[in-house]
């Protein structure tokens, strides 16, 4: 049987439609790459793409789309809500069948060595991949964000892991890295355009600061709607499920007399994640998987 990546690149433009097209367009033209979709938000003015592919046009797709990203997007003038260090801010991969995670830290490492031959970008190692425990997470490398980088990369905390001491002069630096399974991105929109709110609410919910061990949090400002969200990256939803996040900003976010509007998912994510929130939501008792009529479809 094939060998099957999952793929869950984010480069950050979010708003211009023609330069989207050109960075997502090597996976819809690469045989043996799926795009399973793309996700842009001009409000974080970033883009999820998700793929599936086997390894060596994969890479083949990666490269490309990284070269486009390079050359489309200058850091120096973008901007956006969402944290992030580089034009072609993170490429992380994750096994999906018949392939190993060591496979796949292998994999993407022999891609960030190209990257930064290819295109001068410095590389940061995260999950899997993380030289050290810090950088495990994506928030101890882009703390300052790609302004506040561009004055440290010099020192040992942050220098990249690939490349000189300095950043790209408009692409800024890339995070790769393999991880056990994808996170979920889910963000809880508030009824509310107080942004201090939502960030006090994001500190109580992500794990660094007392909150969930497998959650990341922001609060962020959606200006189009002038509402605020607790934007999330949940990286084990059978640990950490849905609905367990929700609830508990629900009743923060009661506390200040303040509702929520309604919750998005920001890319794909695995069944089991929703039907744990049906289970939970809908009280089902001795619930077998067995149930799902998509479970028993062949081929």
């Amino acid at each position: 049987m094939k060998k099957i990546i999952h793929a869950v690149p984010n480069f950050s433009d979010g708003r211009r439609e023609e330069v989207i097209a050109e960075v997502i367009k090597p996976f819809l033209n690469t045989p043996g790459v799926k795009l399973m979709g793309h996700f842009p938000d001009p409000d974080f003015n970033r883009t999820v793409i998700e793929a599936l592919g086997e390894p060596a046009p994969l890479k083949k797709a990666l490269m490309e789309m990284t070269e486009a990203s390079v050359r489309l997007i200058d850091m120096n003038k973008q901007s956006g809500d969402h944290p992030r260090i580089g034009a072609q801010d993170t490429i992380p991969i994750f096994p999906l069948q018949n392939i190993t995670l060591d496979e796949c830290k292998e994999f993407i490492e022999e891609i960030a060595v190209d990257i930064h031959k290819k295109f001068n970008l410095p590389v940061y190692f995260s999950g899997e991949n993380a030289r050290c425990e810090e950088r495990k997470a994506l928030g101890f490398i882009r703390k300052g964000q790609y302004e506040g980088l561009k004055e440290v990369v010099h020192t040992d905390e942050r220098k990249p892991d690939i490349g000189e001491r300095k950043l790209h002069p408009s692409a800024g630096a890339i995070i790769c890295s393999a991880g056990i399974k994808p996170l979920v991105a889910f963000n809880v929109i508030l009824d509310s355009n107080r942004l201090d709110i939502a960030k006090k609410i994001a500190k109580s919910v992500r794990g660094p600061s007392g909150g969930f061990s497998t959650v990341r949090a922001v609060g962020l400002l959606f200006e189009d709607r002038d509402q605020v969200c607790v934007s999330m990256n949940m990286f084990d939803f059978e640990k950490t499920p849905l609905y367990r996040t929700y609830e508990f900003i629900k009743r923060e976010a009661a506390r200040y007399g303040i509702g929520t509007a309604g919750t998005e998912l920001v890319g794909t994510l695995r069944q089991e994640a929703l039907v744990s929130v049906a289970e939970y939501f809908l009280q089902l008792e001795d619930f077998d998987r067995g149930q799902i009529i998509e479970n028993h479809m062949i081929g």
